[in-house]
């Protein structure tokens, strides 16, 4: 495995999601860059931007378990984790695997469940494993979780912790399609009003998991310079000291940056991580990290103008 193989990973996902997505390239980046480094992605955008359609093209381009998860309000830890049930047969309990005991998980709608729930998910994301009634279970390596919510539906919602939001590597925004891609997708999916299905159009798996280990193992390896290790730094502990921001960005937002970063890299065919891949990266990486004060909501300022503000003021290494 090499550089070149890595590349041409990028590129047989990137043409099996085509098959059924038009446009979307930066959030398909930055999932191929989460893919390439462990991380967990949360998608935000209005119902009916294709939120759902796209994790589940992704899924279908990578030859790994993929399953999913419809919160709901009523639904408890139990219903995501799994329970131990008693088998009269053996005279024992016996563990009954939840939705959760798969490798890419689709987390829809993760803000219509309960906080309690939510939590459900938090060992998980970090330590790739759970725990039941004080066992515990490895989940794998290849563990992913990709979420979705709407940000603009408040009734019956629940915001997600701060706890939870900062086991996700990015938290992409779904932005509207421009024109003549909407048109494209009007053209390609306008037969029907149900959401179309991903085995109607013919994706294949080109990737499977030795191929997935062998490339993140690459990646990992991928140069990144001290100097860019202080500039990637010099931003998290910017966010601390923002007037606009109440609280900054935390150490696991710095670790997350460098190994994203490696990852980003490849995703561009390099073996050498530049200023500019962390310039792109930091904002979809920090805008779930930190919290703004309530004047700056007064004032019109949100997380990413002061994130790109940020970005701008902090010098970059040459």
């Amino acid at each position: 495995m090499d550089l070149e193989s890595i590349s041409a990973i990028v590129k047989d996902i990137r043409e099996e999601v085509s098959k059924v997505i038009i446009g979307q390239k930066k959030t398909l980046d930055l999932m191929l860059t989460s893919l390439l480094c462990g991380g967990h992605v949360l998608l935000e955008g209005v119902p009916g931007s294709g939120k759902t359609l796209i994790v589940q093209s992704f899924a279908a381009s990578i030859d790994l378990q993929f399953g999913r998860i419809q919160f709901t309000p009523d639904m408890m830890p139990g219903d995501v984790l799994g329970v131990n049930l008693f088998n009269f047969q053996t005279n024992s309990f016996v563990i009954t695997p939840g939705p959760i005991f798969t490798q890419i998980l689709l987390a829809d709608e993760i803000n219509r469940t309960p906080p309690k729930t939510q939590a459900a998910l938090l060992q998980a994301m970090s330590e790739r494993q759970v725990t039941i009634d004080r066992q515990t279970y490895p989940l794998g390596n290849e563990f992913m979780v990709v979420a979705t919510q709407n940000p603009i539906e408040q009734q019956g919602t629940y915001p997600l912790p701060e706890a939870q939001l900062d086991r996700f590597l990015f938290k992409i925004a779904i932005d509207y399609p421009n024109m003549e891609e909407e048109r494209k997708i009007v053209r390609r999916h306008g037969q029907y009003s149900a959401m179309p299905k991903i085995s109607d159009f013919s994706v294949n798996a080109r990737v499977n998991r030795q191929i997935l280990t062998d490339a993140r193992a690459i990646t990992a390896g991928i140069r990144l310079t001290d100097a860019l290790i202080d500039y990637i730094v010099d931003i998290v502990r910017t966010t601390r000291q923002h007037h606009a921001i109440e609280t900054g960005a935390s150490t696991r937002a710095a670790t997350m940056m460098s190994a994203a970063a490696r990852a980003y890299a490849a995703v561009n065919g390099r073996d050498f991580v530049i200023p500019d891949d962390i310039k792109y990266l930091a904002i979809p990486l920090l805008r779930h990290r930190i919290v703004m004060t309530p004047a700056s909501d007064i004032e019109g300022v949100t997380g990413d103008n002061a994130l790109r503000a940020i970005i701008d003021e902090t010098p970059a290494p040459r």
